[in-house]
């Protein structure tokens, strides 16, 4: 895990990447409460039986927005930043979904700083360029970049 010990050095790591999280596997179990809390039960997430028959590979789909749902954990997984006083989600842009996640598969959040910019009062706006892969696939699952704003 990469610590930052302030704003200075997160501005400094602008254009690098911080790292990659540890592998999450993602479950049925996972897929069918995620599917519950959005009411996104489209069967290509939770019809098991179905997915065997008429889904290439045979398994059902997480949902897009699952593996996006992970990018707090795995920003927070690669990296620290001293003397916080809170973080705030302000969104994110250019999301793209390259390949499905099949049940049962573990993806990862790869994360580099692409921008960070002094924001009023005592905050600072920081763009994370987010890549997740599936373990062992050709594609990412998802590319996206995910802003923050820090406050000290």
């Amino acid at each position: 895990m990469k610590i930052f010990n302030g704003f200075d050095d997160i501005k400094a790591a602008v254009g690098k990447e911080i790292g990659a999280s540890e592998w999450v596997e993602i479950t049925q179990d996972r897929i069918n409460r995620f599917a519950e809390a959005t009411c996104d039960e489209q069967w290509i997430h939770v019809d098991q039986e179905r997915a065997k028959r008429e889904l290439p590979g045979g398994r059902t789909i997480a949902h897009g927005l699952l593996s996006l749902s992970l990018a707090p954990m795995f920003i927070r997984s690669v990296m620290g930043l001293k003397g916080l006083r809170n973080t705030l989600n302000y969104g994110a842009d250019r999301i793209r979904y390259l390949s499905p996640v099949p049940a049962g598969s573990r993806i990862r959040g790869r994360i580099t700083i692409a921008e960070a910019e002094d924001v009023p009062p005592e905050g600072l706006r920081v763009n994370y360029h987010m890549v997740i892969e599936i373990e062992g696939g050709q594609r990412p699952a998802c590319v996206a970049e995910l802003i923050a704003l820090h406050y000290r």
